[in-house]
């Protein structure tokens, strides 16, 4: 449990589940918010930042914190869920401090933050009083993995104007494993300096990912912060729905010229998309489906959607048109369902086992009506046709619920708990 004048270092409390007082589980420990107060004084603690489920994150301000030990956080009465927002006097110990580059009071050089020791008085305050700082020899440079690392008070590191921008380039190597809609959680979260700075290190492909599962509005701040060659390089690495929807919320001369660096093949998926009304099926489907002919085996349709860029909902359904075999295909036959495939006997071919009662939905269709039908039908992902019963895309839940939500959908979630 928390004793008075003991250290405890944040990163060692970083995921630790954040409980009521009746044992409830309220979320997890993601980031912990400190306020700098005038030298000599080092900076109090004043909150903790917690993820609660639906990815939001909140402040638990510090009074209601009982007990911190290595396995949990036990808080006390009333928890405000609304949404954190950093304000200017704050500083978050992940987010803005750990990897900043500071320069050490003694004169031996440079050093970087790697962890920040927090403590709480008999009275209740708590306060930063050290730095786990890694320190490169004099004359070297601060790697990632040498130097010599070591625990200094708060105030022999921290000069004020002599702490440097936090490393983006480490934050991204240190949040590698993280799923895109995480990291895109983490990035919601930041101010837009910072996340345009991390944004910048990011390879074209993870961004592309990570991209997709921001809102629109942070879509639009950071590609439109790039050049335009890496934009079109960026755009050209999402999936063509989600390039398309982007692409809806520019300029339309910024659109064209974004169209015009793209390469003409990934570029054309997306003008097709684009040529459709907003609000229907041809709009938000992917014009990118799994599709074979009537005589590929099951074995055949296994390893396509065993592919990884295949989502699972797109690999659910095995479209079947003859060909061309890319969309628009050739006269659309039907589709056969995963669970069949995994019944069937790798030899057998597809045509035989085409679902003849699911029916395709028009590319002029309007969302309420594959809403309806994914749902009357227990699907997770429809065929999409044109006029001439050519094969043009499939819609998947994915694809449907983006448009459905409110565009402000990851902001909602109970505003209160109580204890």
């Amino acid at each position: 449990m928390t004793t008075p004048g003991s250290t405890i270092f944040v990163a060692r409390l970083l995921g630790l589940d954040v409980f009521d007082p009746q044992g409830d589980r309220i979320g997890r420990l993601r980031d912990v918010v400190l306020v700098n107060r005038s030298q000599p004084r080092p900076p109090a603690v004043i909150g903790l930042v917690v993820e609660v489920p639906g990815k939001k994150r909140i402040f638990v301000p510090m009074t209601r914190v009982t007990a911190i030990d290595t396995a949990q956080i036990i808080t006390s009465g009333l928890i405000n869920l609304r949404r954190f927002e950093q304000r200017g006097a704050e500083q978050l110990v992940v987010a803005d401090l750990f990897d900043r580059r500071v320069t050490m009071r003694d004169g031996s050089g440079d050093a970087t933050i790697e962890d920040i020791g927090i403590q709480v008085s008999r009275s209740g305050d708590w306060t930063a009083v050290e730095l786990y700082v890694r320190r490169a020899p004099q004359g070297a440079r601060l790697s990632l993995r040498r130097g010599e690392r070591l625990v200094v008070d708060w105030n022999e590191a921290l000069q004020g104007s002599a702490i440097e921008p936090q490393g983006a380039t480490h934050f991204v190597a240190t949040h590698e494993d993280l799923n895109p809609a995480d990291f895109a959680d983490a990035l919601h979260e930041m101010p837009e300096k910072r996340r345009l700075e991390v944004a910048a290190e990011l390879q074209d492909e993870r961004l592309a990912d990570v991209l997709q599962e921001l809102p629109d509005d942070h879509q639009v701040e950071i590609l439109t912060s790039f050049d335009a060659e890496r934009a079109a390089h960026v755009l050209e690495e999402m999936d063509p729905d989600d390039a398309a929807d982007l692409l809806n919320e520019l300029p339309d001369d910024q659109k064209e010229a974004l169209l015009g660096l793209m390469e003409p093949e990934e570029a054309k998926d997306v003008r097709r998309l684009l040529s459709y009304e907003e609000g229907t099926a041809g709009s938000i489907m992917t014009p990118l489906p799994v599709i074979v002919g009537p005589q590929a085996t099951v074995a055949e349709a296994l390893a396509m959607v065993r592919r990884e860029e295949h989502s699972p909902a797109l690999a659910s359904l095995v479209c079947v048109a003859r060909p061309p075999l890319e969309t628009p295909t050739g006269r659309y036959i039907g589709v056969v369902h995963i669970q069949q495939l995994l019944r069937s006997a790798p030899p057998e071919q597809l045509g035989n086992l085409v679902d003849s009662t699911l029916e395709p939905i028009s590319d002029l269709a309007a969302l309420s009506e594959v809403a309806r039908n994914l749902a009357t039908y227990n699907l997770t992902a429809i065929p999409v046709v044109n006029d001439a019963n050519r094969l043009v895309g499939l819609v998947t839940i994915d694809d449907l619920l983006d448009h459905l939500l409110p565009e402000d959908w990851r902001e909602h979630t109970d505003e209160e708990i109580s204890s």
